[in-house]
């Protein structure tokens, strides 16, 4: 099964767009330890945003992420302060629906229970 995660990113503290890539990191180690492969635009385009200078917008990565979420067989969103004011996962959730595609939230208390700290995985 390959799922596509979304989560809320942009924000106009960086600090908190660190702390989302890293909860997003986070949960897609957790579900890759379940042998459930997951994409996550945050997890997997944070670094080539900040290292080489590209835009943190839906604007910019709408085309890439809506390729990823064609080939994923579900959505699941990542229930993150903010996911539901994010533009981003709007259009990522009205895009999946309307090609048919099941969407499951996922709650950040059952993914990290007590085990999570700030930082890498």
């Amino acid at each position: 099964m390959f799922i596509y995660l979304a989560s809320p990113y942009a924000h106009p503290d960086p600090a908190v767009m660190q702390e989302r890539f890293h909860q997003a990191s986070y949960t897609v180690a957790h579900f890759l330890r379940k042998n459930i492969t997951v994409y996550s635009p945050i997890a997997h385009n944070h670094y080539l945003a900040c290292n080489f200078d590209l835009p943190r917008t839906w604007g910019f990565w709408q085309g890439p992420d809506l390729d990823m979420l064609f080939e994923a067989e579900e959505l699941w969103i990542l229930q993150l302060p903010g996911w539901e004011e994010s533009t981003g996962v709007r259009a990522e959730r009205e895009q999946a629906r309307a090609w048919g595609k099941p969407v499951l939230l996922i709650s950040w208390e059952n993914i990290c229970g007590e085990d999570y700290q700030y930082g890498e995985p």
